[in-house]
């Protein structure tokens, strides 16, 4: 069956709710009520992917003037500014059984063709250090550990440049 790409909608945080909490460990999930408020605030940079009716990934993430992710812009939607240069990556996430199969790719591929398309000069993103290398086949540069200690985690800030 085909997987498509479309935006979110308000209708779908609660599956994207229960993906992420299959995805992330507790500490790094976000909240029914943080996808809630991502949908309704930055619509245009929040994807899933979908095989026939079923939601099996997704990507989302604000538009910033930063070169890096902090942590308050996890939760705090007001840092979203649709004007920004940089189209944050804050997660990208696939459920188990569909993993390995290139969808992680086409949310991806899909989210930096958006941000091309909306004049944004990149995309940032942090991850954990054996994540680094599959960004990089998407042209992300590693800069470095970041200050972010979202979920206790040790993460790494990445950027792609256009």
């Amino acid at each position: 069956m085909p997987i498509t790409i479309r935006k979110a909608t308000i209708n779908d945080a609660l599956i994207l709710a229960n993906i992420e909490a299959e995805c992330f460990p507790a500490a790094e999930a976000a909240t029914l009520k943080s996808i809630q408020q991502r949908i309704k605030t930055f619509p245009n940079s929040f994807f899933i992917a979908e095989e026939g009716q079923n939601a099996i990934g997704f990507i989302n993430g604000c538009v910033t003037n930063s070169r890096v992710i902090t942590d308050d812009m996890f939760e705090d939607v007001s840092t979203h500014n649709p004007n920004g240069d940089f189209q944050a990556i804050f997660g990208l996430d696939v459920i188990p059984q569909k993993r390995k199969n290139g969808v992680a790719a086409m949310l991806m591929k899909h989210i930096i063709d958006e941000a091309k398309k909306s004049g944004r000069k990149g995309l940032i993103l942090t991850c954990k250090e054996r994540l680094i290398h599959y960004y990089e086949k998407f042209g992300y540069k590693n800069i470095g550990v970041s200050n972010s200690t979202h979920g206790g985690a040790v993460w790494y800030d990445m950027i792609l440049e256009f």
